[in-house]
C-alpha cells in the first residue's frame, strides 16, 4: 500500500510545496496535511512564539524511566511551540540519560507538519514517533504507517485517561474513535478551545469581566465587544478590537451553539447549503468583521494575524488552547493579565466549542518499537511525566494532565495555590472537556469522517468573500457545497477499499 501511495504522495508534497511558496496561507489538500491543526495543537503564527523556558534539572528529580535500551536510535518528529519544545527536550534528555538511547528531536511548525510528515512518507523513512490527530488513525493504519500498542503500555493505565480521548485512538479496521479495536496512538493531551479575554483592556473600558457562570448570548457579545473596539491613538484608524476569529478555529464554536452541522447524522453527505442553523451562525460570525467592525478586517489580519494582535494587547477576546497558558503566563511573552471564559451562545443556549487531542504514534517499521513506546509512555501516561508537562514541576503549563484524578486533584490544587501560574476561572476548561448544563465540548466532524478533504474545501472556497461582506453565508454554502460533497463521496470511497 505504502508503495502504492508514493506517487501520490510526492506529487501532493511538490503541490503543497509550489502553494507555500505564494506567501499566503493555504488549506492543504490531504488528511496528513491537516491532522496537526484538526487535532487542535495549534492556533495561527506560533513559529516563533512562546516563552523561552530552560527547565531545571531539579524539576525532572522524580522523572524515572526503566528500561536498558543502548542499542535505539530513535528519532522523534512533531510540531511545538518554543515553549512546548523546551519541556520536551527535558524530558527526552532524561530519557537519554537512564535510558542509554538515542533520541534525535525534530520540530516543526503546525503550519508545515503535514507537507514535512507526507515528505517523510513519499521516502518511505518515517519517524519513530510522530504526531497523528484522531481523524487520521484509520488512514494512518489501512495505509500500514501506524504500530499497534496494545503490547506495549499496560492498560491500566490507559483506562486511567480521559474516557473519550483513549477511545479516540482505537481502530478495529471499519470505524475508528468508537473505543473498539487495538490501540495506536497516546494521547499528547485532551485539550479544548476555552475562551480568554484580556482583563486590562476590560479595565481601560470599564467593562465588567466575563461571568464564567453565565456566557454570553451573541447580541450580549456584540455589545461587549463594541464597547472594547477603539481608536486608542487618536489617528481615525481603529487598532484595538473587541475579538479576533480565525475562521478555521473558531466557526465551529458558532456553528454548533446554534444548533448547526457540517454533515448528516451518518457522516457521508454534506448538509450545509439552506440549513438555517448553519448559514445563521455563519453569517453572524462573518458579520463581527463586516458589519459591526469589531474584528480585524481580511486585510488587517493578512497584515498581522490575531494570535500576534492578541500577544500585543490589540485584542479583548481571543482563543486559548490548553497548550497556549504556558506563553500567556510568561510576561515577556505576554504582559497582561487575562482570564478564561466561555464562547457566546446561540439558539442552544449552551456554550459549545471543539475539543481535541492529538497522539503520539509508533511507526509500524520502527527497529525500535519498546523503546518508542517507551518514550510515548513518558510524555503520555507517566505520573511524573505529566507534572512536568503540566507545569507543576516546571511552572509553565502545556496541557491538561492526561489522567484524569491528577487533573481533577493535585493539578487543581496547585494551581489554586500558585504553584501552577493560570489564568483566572480553569473550571472553564474543565467545564468544556466534562460538559454542564451550559458547557460543552464536541469532537468537530472530521473527527469521524476518513479524513479532512471535505472541510478543506470549506475553507480553500473563497469564505473570505462572506467576512468582507462581498458574499451572503448562504450563497457561499450554496456554491461549496458540491465541491465538499465530492471530497466527501471519495474519502467514504477510499474507506471502503480499504475495508476490502
Amino acid at each position: 500500500m505504502k508503495r502504492k501511495l508514493l506517487c501520490i504522495l510526492l506529487a501532493t508534497v511538490m503541490t503543497a510545496s509550489m502553494l507555500c511558496g505564494c506567501g499566503g496561507e493555504t488549506a492543504e489538500s490531504t488528511s496528513e496535511a491537516t491532522e496537526a491543526t484538526e487535532a487542535t495543537e495549534a492556533t495561527e503564527e506560533t513559529e516563533s512564539i512562546g516563552a523561552q523556558i530552560e527547565v531545571d534539572e531539579e524539576a525532572l528529580t522524580d522523572v524515572a524511566v526503566e528500561g536498558d535500551y543502548s542499542d535505539a536510535d530513535l528519532t522523534v518528529f512533531i510540531f511545538a511551540q518554543d515553549h512546548e519544545k523546551a519541556v520536551y527536550q527535558s524530558l527526552i534528555d532524561k530519557f537519554m540519560e537512564e535510558t542509554g538511547a538515542n533520541v534525535t528531536f525534530e520540530v516543526t511548525t503546525s503550519d508545515e507538519y503535514g507537507q514535512k510528515l507526507l515528505a517523510y512518507k513519499a521516502a518511505d523513512d518515517m519517524p519513530d514517533i510522530f504526531y497523528v490527530g484522531p481523524e487520521a488513525v484509520a488512514s494512518n493504519v489501512d495505509d500500514g504507517y501506524l504500530l499497534p500498542l496494545d503490547d506495549y503500555v499496560d492498560a491500566a493505565v490507559v483506562n486511567n485517561l480521559w474516557g473519550s480521548v483513549g477511545n479516540a485512538y482505537r481502530y478495529d479496521g471499519k470505524t475508528a474513535g468508537t473505543g473498539e479495536g487495538s490501540l495506536y496512538c497516546l494521547p499528547k493531551d485532551f485539550s479544548t478551545f476555552a475562551f480568554a479575554y484580556n482583563k486590562n483592556i476590560f479595565d481601560e473600558a470599564g467593562v465588567a469581566y466575563p461571568d464564567p457562570e453565565n456566557p454570553y448570548t451573541w447580541d450580549e457579545f456584540v455589545e461587549v465587544c463594541q464597547k472594547l473596539t477603539k481608536d486608542t491613538d487618536g489617528d481615525g484608524e481603529v487598532d484595538q478590537w473587541g475579538t479576533a476569529n480565525a475562521l478555521q478555529w473558531a466557526l465551529d464554536a458558532f456553528i454548533y451553539t446554534n444548533g448547526g452541522h457540517f454533515l448528516n447524522d451518518d457522516y457521508t453527505e454534506v448538509v450545509i447549503d439552506g440549513q438555517e442553523e448553519f448559514i445563521e451562525a455563519f453569517q453572524f460570525f462573518a458579520d463581527l468583521t463586516c458589519k459591526y467592525g469589531v474584528t480585524p478586517t481580511v486585510e488587517q489580519d493578512t497584515a498581522l494575524g490575531g494570535y500576534q494582535r492578541w500577544l500585543d494587547g490589540q485584542i479583548g477576546f481571543y482563543a486559548c488552547g490548553t497548550w497556549d497558558v504556558g506563553a500567556f503566563m510568561d510576561k515577556n511573552t505576554f504582559p497582561y493579565e487575562w482570564g478564561l471564559c466561555a464562547w457566546p451562545t446561540g439558539k442552544t443556549g449552551v456554550s459549545m466549542t471543539r475539543n481535541g487531542s492529538v497522539g503520539f504514534a509508533v511507526s509500524a517499521d520502527s527497529e525500535y518499537p519498546e523503546a518508542a513506546a517507551a518514550l510515548i509512555t513518558l510524555f503520555s501516561t507517566d505520573l511524573e511525566g505529566q507534572r512536568v508537562l503540566s507545569g507543576e514541576t516546571t511552572g509553565a503549563s502545556l496541557q491538561i494532565p492526561n489522567i484524569m484524578d491528577y487533573a481533577k486533584g493535585d493539578f487543581k490544587d496547585r494551581i489554586a495555590d500558585g504553584t501552577i501560574p493560570y489564568g483566572d476561572n480553569v473550571d472553564v476548561i474543565f467545564n468544556y472537556i466534562e460538559g454542564t448544563d451550559k458547557y460543552q465540548g464536541i469532537f468537530v466532524e472530521t473527527t469521524y469522517t476518513y479524513n479532512s478533504d471535505w472541510w478543506n474545501a470549506f475553507l480553500s472556497g473563497g469564505y473570505e468573500y462572506v467576512l468582507n461582506g462581498e458574499m451572503t453565508a448562504a450563497e457561499y454554502c450554496a456554491q461549496v457545497q458540491p465541491a465538499m460533497q465530492e471530497a466527501l463521496d471519495a474519502a467514504n470511497e477510499m474507506k471502503a477499499a480499504a475495508a476490502n
